[in-house]
């Protein structure tokens, strides 16, 4: 199993920046690829920044240039560096596992990030 744990959500104003982070415990051996999603009221969750094992990143355009995913380091901790920050960034901001072995994805509980202009 694998448990995950996401800190660092506040509130900011426009033009801030805020640094998530993500807690991983359990078997991380079994992780193959990580990430941080978001989801606003009444809209779908949406991919924000994945991170695979071996270092590949990927960013939703909204975020492009703006975000930062960061491997699992030594502490276990992955981290989503959140530049310039917008109104429409503000939702609850999920990490999330992808575990090998077909064991699927695990989430965390969440952490609100509300940005005011």
């Amino acid at each position: 199993h694998v448990q995950l744990a996401e800190s660092g959500g506040g509130l900011v104003q426009a033009g801030g920046s805020l640094r998530l982070s993500c807690a991983a415990a359990g078997n991380i051996y079994s992780i193959e690829a990580m990430g941080w999603y978001r989801q606003a009221p009444g809209q779908q969750r949406e991919l924000v920044a994945n991170i695979t094992s071996g270092g590949l990143t990927h960013y939703a355009d909204s975020v492009q240039g703006r975000f930062r995913i960061s491997a699992l380091n030594a502490e276990n901790t992955m981290d989503l560096q959140m530049n310039t920050l917008k109104f429409e960034d503000s939702a609850v901001y999920y990490c999330a596992a992808d575990l090998a072995f077909g064991y699927g994805r695990v989430w965390g509980q969440g952490t609100q990030v509300t940005v005011f202009s």
